[in-house]
């Protein structure tokens, strides 16, 4: 059996001493006659090769609750205080190489340069259009912040960014963050890599944050399956004032639903957990599937109307974007 390099904990309803796995749902599991079948198919739209944004320029420290989208998982939380980014990615290419692999299109929606003090790095999981070890190196030494994380992602941070603060979590669990901001870590029905050989060795997870000026759900990257992890969120954790919602990189569907959800199933994730608004998030920035550039914002819109939603409960974040919730 292959060995666990980042976590060796015993096992339990979701890791079986080797691998994570999400209990009782599909298989996330895709093998190479698969892959083949999908990129032999060539049903990948065309998108622009690069979509020009005004950035935003954020205020040093915000008292209510303002979240600005950077682009993809990546955004900046400016709640009670404190600056926290989920799942920061800076770098040109979502890849363990510089010369290959998915490409940005849109230019992040903050300039580094402009980003106020951050205080705290919500990480989901360690796929590369999420951890981005060269992003945190640089927040490392110009922030030097609290990096927040499922278990075995410390091991992938620590050995990238030597001195890094970092704090882990299994499913559930509930980290201090400071400021009287916590994070609970939340269930999600994903996987997670950073080579072939190391697939589903650390957990993946959302962050339910608690803090003074209300509640907000980041929900990481995650399938539907049978939804009963959402239920279970809603029962622990109540409806988030704010959820941040994935809504692209779903087609084809045979291939994507055990792992990302459509906009229509976002929307389901959206009544499921009770949230009081939602930004649409994981879309538009790196092309990792076959649908249009625009494709979730207009299915977004066509799910809400099909579920009798009004349309400013549950906006599609630009990037350079900034919104206020009271």
């Amino acid at each position: 059996m292959a060995r666990n390099r980042y976590h060796d904990d015993p096992p339990s309803d979701h890791f079986d001493g080797t691998r994570f796995f999400n209990p009782g749902q599909e298989s996330t599991d895709r093998g190479l006659r698969a892959m083949l079948r999908w990129k032999l198919a060539g049903t990948a739209a065309k998108w622009p090769p690069m979509v020009q944004v005004t950035p935003a320029i954020p205020r040093m420290r915000v008292e209510g609750l303002t979240i600005t989208m950077v682009g993809h998982a990546s955004l900046l939380i400016q709640a009670a205080g404190m600056n926290m980014l989920t799942d920061p990615v800076w770098s040109e290419r979502a890849s363990p190489f510089r010369r290959f692999g998915p490409k940005r299109v849109t230019v992040p929606g903050i300039a580094f340069e402009s980003l106020p003090p951050i205080d705290v790095v919500l990480l989901s999981h360690a796929h590369y259009d999420h951890l981005d070890v060269d992003t945190l190196r640089r927040l490392h030494a110009a922030h030097h912040p609290l990096m927040a994380m499922p278990l075995g992602n410390d091991a992938v941070v620590r050995a990238a960014v030597p001195g890094a603060q970092c704090i882990t979590g299994d499913w559930w669990d509930r980290l201090d963050v400071g400021a009287g901001i916590s994070t609970t870590l939340t269930p999600a029905n994903h996987w997670s890599n950073r080579w072939p050989s190391d697939t589903r060795m650390t957990l993946r997870s959302g962050h339910h944050l608690d803090t003074p000026v209300g509640s907000i759900w980041f929900v990481g990257d995650t399938g539907y399956g049978d939804g009963r992890i959402f239920g279970e969120m809603r029962e622990r954790l109540g409806g988030p004032d704010v959820a941040l919602i994935p809504i692209g990189a779903y087609a084809p569907r045979w291939f994507m639903a055990a792992q990302h959800v459509d906009p229509a199933e976002a929307v389901r994730i959206f009544t499921d957990v009770g949230a009081t608004r939602a930004l649409g998030i994981h879309w538009g920035t790196f092309q990792l599937t076959d649908e249009a550039r625009e494709a979730p914002v207009d299915e977004l819109a066509n799910a809400l109307t099909d579920a009798r939603i009004a349309p400013d409960r549950f906006v599609a974040a630009q990037a350079g974007g900034t919104y206020h919730f009271g």
